[in-house]
């Protein structure tokens, strides 16, 4: 028999045309529906997948050079952490680049070449959303930045790394602003979230309190439209004022683009 048939009816149900989250399951006795079981088991595998996925750094690099043949090949970096269950046990590790890596850097960028900004993108705890999303999200960003007087240093990729490490590889870069593209923590709805960090000035050593943080970046969640647009703005006020984290937000209404939609008022910190 049909297990529906013998579901209680949750007067929430219509709620879940609006959202990804687990609600209105309705209950069979005290019990979840099996359907609804099987669902949250495979929403927990692929959560599970995505914090293990292994990055393909060279694919996504090669992506990324025929979106902007104009630019330099990206450079791939490896952090201190040797693999992925060193990684996820040590924390610290994931935020310094291996010997290698900051030996390569130092040897790309003389003294005194100095760069407007460096897109790092990491692996972070869900390479999935890396893939998916970094590419695509470059390109509405790059779209911005074209019209403006930005010189961009070559983009990183990073595998096995956190957020501070954006930090090290800015400042090795010469790189007056630094965004981090990084895999969020996966959930049980979305095992493919990016999150963005922007730092004025980066240096090794900085605390949380000095980065800019967009997250949810995705189709389902903010757009890669939008999600360029707000950081794009974060940007120009950062590079006016000097700085970013808590000191920079934005709380100004502006009208979006036509492909993002109307007005909106947001503050990030």
């Amino acid at each position: 028999m049909d297990d529906t048939l013998l579901v209680t009816p949750n007067p929430w149900q219509a709620l879940r045309n609006l959202t990804t989250a687990r609600i209105a399951l309705g209950r069979a006795g005290v019990s979840l529906p099996t359907s609804a079981q099987l669902e949250f088991q495979l929403a927990h595998a692929r959560a599970r997948d995505a914090v293990h996925l292994p990055l393909d750094s060279a694919a996504l690099a090669h992506a990324l050079s025929l979106d902007a043949p104009e630019q330099p090949a990206p450079i791939q970096l490896a952090s201190a952490a040797p693999d992925r269950w060193t990684y996820l046990q040590r924390p610290d590790l994931g935020r310094q680049l291996n010997t290698e890596s900051q030996q390569r850097l130092q040897a790309l960028t003389p003294p005194e070449r100095r760069y407007d900004l460096a897109l790092v993108v990491v692996d972070g705890l869900s390479a999935l959303a890396i893939a998916r999303h970094a590419s695509p999200f470059i390109q509405a960003l790059r779209l911005r930045l074209d019209s403006e007087n930005w010189s961009l240093a070559p983009t990183t990729i990073v595998t096995q790394g956190r957020v501070a490490i954006g930090d090290a590889v800015g400042q090795l870069l010469n790189a007056k602003a630094v965004v981090v593209l990084i895999g969020e923590r996966p959930g049980l709805s979305a095992p493919d979230s990016m999150g963005l960090y922007l730092t004025w000035a980066p240096r090794v050593g900085l605390l949380d309190a000095a980065r800019n943080c967009i997250s949810n970046v995705r189709p389902e969640g903010l757009s890669y439209t939008e999600a360029a647009y707000r950081l794009h703005m974060l940007l120009v006020e950062a590079r006016r004022r000097q700085l970013s984290g808590v000191d920079l937000k934005d709380e100004t209404v502006e009208a979006l683009d036509g492909a993002v939609g109307a007005a909106r008022n947001f503050l990030l910190a």
